[in-house]
């Protein structure tokens, strides 16, 4: 007889609720096959859920907590995640597919989102701005918001709920934190490992749904302060329609289309490398991908040839094997996006140069990694796939690879390429993007700001931006020179605004 499919209930003040009544399936994409259950929240229990945070945060044993006990907190935390990272590793490779090489490395980096944020709570200087004439002394300082909701994605599970979490808690929020339904379990070991870092109970909620039903009726709540949401343009859009009528502040980073800008000062098997790195990590599943492949035309044929054969040679298979580079996408729903992106290029007039289907005889959901060579303004070349499908365009100059860089909606990454100093810098100006890397792609630091302009999303991640937007700003103006005078019959030194 068949071990019982294991089942993860929400985390609630700081025990494992009791299951829903109804529950979802979290596949393995690399088998397609049941990995456990988790509870599909309904709306009361959400309310409930929400009534708790509030208590607990108007209770203020975390709200008003010292800055030495935040760090303490978060630090502590971070170590308990580097001695979870073994098991962690697994489970995150286990639940998105994702090669156990990639895992690895992404995952050893999170514990220090929590180290930053920690530090960061604890050394965060209020300021005395010089508020004119004499007697007076105005203090400017940061408090908790409140009950925050953190809405995150399939692709990063546990790195993207981090760095979400490691504000939202360094500035004294209540956190209710809802994880994708396709890859939630190591999101929900948090509540645990908070907990055994000395979090109080109440102050993190982790609870598990739809996105189209327990997100909707998490965002829709008025009592919330704020909410985080990584995800795409249409999940921003519902997010919106319930959370503004409330006036509830929204950081929301999005889609994109990130442009790989490769020029002729670079050896062309650099060039291929960089294009292989910013295509097809995470089998193209990130919001950075570089989907875009802007070739200057005087590298661009040999640029092709050796591209071609790169991509064909790549590994693809059991994520858990050390030797995979591509594993699955997320779900068969993915692999029927990524078929019709190809269909539509191919009825564009774009040129397969390889890949472009289903991979033969495997079980789960694996897409062959796959370049198209096509023009700028197809529908490829504008939209995202968020999946391992490239669309390679050919560029005739500095000021075409600019133009083709800003002509899509979306904004949040980019990569210049070139071994000419002063085009890197020329051209990154000119990129609209809220992240260039200049000869990288994927770089990413607990420090620097992550977020992007026009569709690409609202408010950044990362640094001291995203900590202040976890705040509220107070200003608190003390008089000790200046008398009320004001309606005396002969006023002196009065002073009015």
């Amino acid at each position: 007889m068949a071990d019982p499919l294991p089942h993860v209930s929400n985390w609630i003040n700081g025990a494992h609720a009791a299951a829903t009544p109804q529950r979802i399936t979290v596949l393995n994409p690399a088998t397609s096959t049941p990995l456990a259950t988790i509870d599909a929240t309904p709306e009361t229990t959400i309310h409930s859920i929400i009534a708790h945070s509030l208590t607990t945060f108007q209770t203020g044993t975390w709200a008003r907590a010292s800055a030495t006990t935040r760090f303490s907190v978060l630090t502590s935390a971070a170590r308990l995640l580097r001695a979870q990272l073994p098991e962690l590793i697994a489970l995150e490779t286990a639940q998105t597919g994702r090669p156990i090489r990639e895992m690895r490395t992404q995952l050893a980096r999170v514990p220090e989102w929590l180290e930053y944020f920690g530090a960061l709570a604890r050394t965060h200087e209020g300021s005395v701005p010089p508020f004119k004439g004499p007697g007076v002394v105005n203090t400017l300082t940061r408090q908790p918001l409140g009950v925050v909701a953190l809405i995150t994605p399939y692709n990063h599970p546990l790195l993207i709920a981090t760095k979400k979490l490691a504000a939202a808690l360094a500035a004294g929020n209540a956190v209710i934190l809802k994880a994708s339904e396709l890859a939630p379990l190591s999101v929900l070991r948090l509540g645990p490992l908070f907990q055994a870092a000395g979090l109080p109970d109440g102050v993190l909620q982790i609870v598990s749904g739809y996105g189209a039903d327990t997100g909707r009726f998490v965002c829709e709540s008025p009592a919330l302060a704020k909410i985080d949401l990584t995800g795409g343009l249409a999940t921003y859009r519902a997010v919106a329609a319930v959370a503004t009528p409330n006036l509830i502040p929204i950081t929301a980073e999005l889609g994109g289309k990130a442009p790989v800008c490769l020029f002729a000062s670079l050896e062309v098997e650099t060039a291929v490398q960089a294009a292989l790195f910013a295509g097809f990590i995470a089998s193209g599943q990130t919001c950075v991908t570089g989907s875009r492949l802007l070739v200057h035309r005087d590298i661009y044929g040999e640029f092709k040839e050796v591209l071609e054969r790169r991509v064909r040679a790549l590994r693809v298979g059991d994520p858990t094997a050390e030797a995979t580079q591509i594993g699955p996408v997320i779900s068969q729903a993915a692999v029927e996006r990524c078929t019709a992106f190809v269909e539509r290029a191919v009825q564009e007039g774009g040129r397969v140069l390889c890949g472009g289907g289903r991979v033969a005889g495997q079980k789960g959901f694996y897409f062959e990694p796959t370049v198209i060579e096509t023009q700028a303004d197809s529908d490829l070349a504008c939209n995202e796939v968020f999946g391992p499908v490239i669309a390679l365009i050919k560029c005739e100059s500095e000021e075409e690879v600019v133009r083709i860089a800003n002509s899509t909606a979306y904004a949040l990454g980019a990569s210049v390429w070139t071994n000419d100093f002063k085009q890197a810098h020329r051209v990154a100006d000119q990129i609209e993007a809220g992240i260039v890397w200049i000869n990288g792609h994927h770089l990413n630091d607990p420090s620097s700001p992550w977020g992007g302009f026009k569709e690409s999303g609202i408010g950044k991640e990362n640094g001291l931006a995203a900590y202040e937007s976890y705040t509220k700003l107070k200003s608190t103006v003390v008089n000790y020179g200046v008398p009320p005078v004001w309606f005396d019959d002969e006023p002196k030194d009065a002073r009015y605004g």
